[in-house]
């Protein structure tokens, strides 16, 4: 039985659908926003996380009527009935990726309550169990960027592993402070990012530079460029992306035959398509690590649980949130992170 089908069918009752906006300053400069959505039926809460960027998005989700979603169900009959909603009612997003955000809120909130209304878990449906979660802290490294802030969270646990983002501020002393660390285990050249305030640009002398620098590391969201891909295709099994995986299609559209890829479920918009590319992956001998978007609510604990049922032993990029939290002093969660009991697609 494929993932999906274990949940496919799964019965589901809708009698109240609600939202909550979440907010929180963050270590990365800028106020997150997100949406948690609640899905309510029998006595049973799940719920889902918007993790759409722009703050707009949220405003407008917050006068948009209900959605119309109360009734019966399965798990499927409802994902294919949300095709058919516009979910973006009373402002038009820019670009798809709101649109697989919402999507994806309103889906992950239906299957963590149909599998409280069975006194389930995902885990228990799939027959896997959730092992403990090795995490890596995603930081900046600030503006004029220095190695401050991964020396001070490695102070607190030396064993602690990172992602980061090198851009060309990174200077050839930085980098060889870095990799002196040995604790770099994925490296994000977010070179698919287009329009965004973290687009990079693909710098073949940066990419050079990373690529010898933190040779063990998953080389992530590279550019290939005529100046780039001379230096990639060689190194393609440690090749890694993000940004461009919004589905299986999408995965079998890359530029090369890819080591690793991170799998944000929110991207994917529905859990058939989520699970459909995680079983390619799996199948194929692609690695897989989990990622995160700065998750306030709910959804911070489902990619937590994806991640520790499904590749829990990867550099998976979904520390808890404390992390992202600028007046937080530590000590720090150490990985691997020990999930607790869990109902649902949640803790319990």
């Amino acid at each position: 039985m494929s993932l999906y089908d274990a949940v496919a069918d799964l019965p589901l009752r809708i009698e109240e659908e609600s939202r909550e906006q979440l907010r929180a300053d963050t270590t990365s400069d800028f106020e997150r926003v997100t949406t948690e959505v609640a899905l309510a039926g029998d006595g049973a809460v799940g719920r889902g996380e918007d993790v759409s960027y722009d703050p707009a998005d949220h405003e407008a989700l917050a006068d948009a009527p209900a959605f119309g979603l109360t009734g019966e169900w399965t798990v499927d009959e409802f994902s294919a009935h949300l095709a058919d909603i516009d979910l973006f009612p009373t402002r038009e997003p820019e670009g798809e990726g709101p649109r697989h955000y919402r999507r994806w809120a309103y889906e992950s909130a239906a299957l963590d309550l149909a599998l409280r209304q069975a006194d389930t878990d995902l885990g228990s449906v799939l027959d896997r169990e959730a092992d403990p979660l090795r995490f890596v802290v995603s930081t900046r490294l600030g503006d004029p960027p220095t190695a401050d802030r991964v020396e001070r969270l490695l102070a607190d646990a030396p064993d602690r592993e990172f992602k980061l983002d090198p851009t060309p501020a990174w200077t050839q002393d930085l980098v060889a402070a870095l990799a002196d660390t040995d604790a770099v285990r994925v490296v994000d050249l977010k070179g698919w990012y287009e329009g965004t305030d973290v687009d990079v640009p693909a710098d073949p002398e940066l990419y050079e530079l990373v690529l010898e620098a933190f040779g063990d590391a998953v080389v992530e969201d590279a550019a290939f460029t005529d100046a780039t891909a001379p230096l990639l295709e060689p190194e393609a099994d440690r090749l890694a992306f993000d940004y461009p995986v919004t589905g299986l299609a999408s995965l079998r559209d890359l530029p090369v035959e890819p080591g690793w890829c991170n799998v944000k479920p929110s991207r994917f918009g529905s859990v058939e398509s989520l699970f459909e590319t995680v079983e390619f992956c799996l199948e194929e001998g692609i690695r897989l690590y989990g990622g995160g978007q700065f998750e306030l609510g709910a959804g911070r604990e489902t990619v937590q649980l994806l991640a520790a049922l499904l590749y829990p032993d990867a550099p998976n990029d979904v520390a808890p949130g404390v992390f992202n939290d600028p007046d937080a002093t530590g000590p720090y969660p150490t990985s691997p992170l020990e999930i607790p009991d869990v109902s649902g697609l949640r803790w319990a």
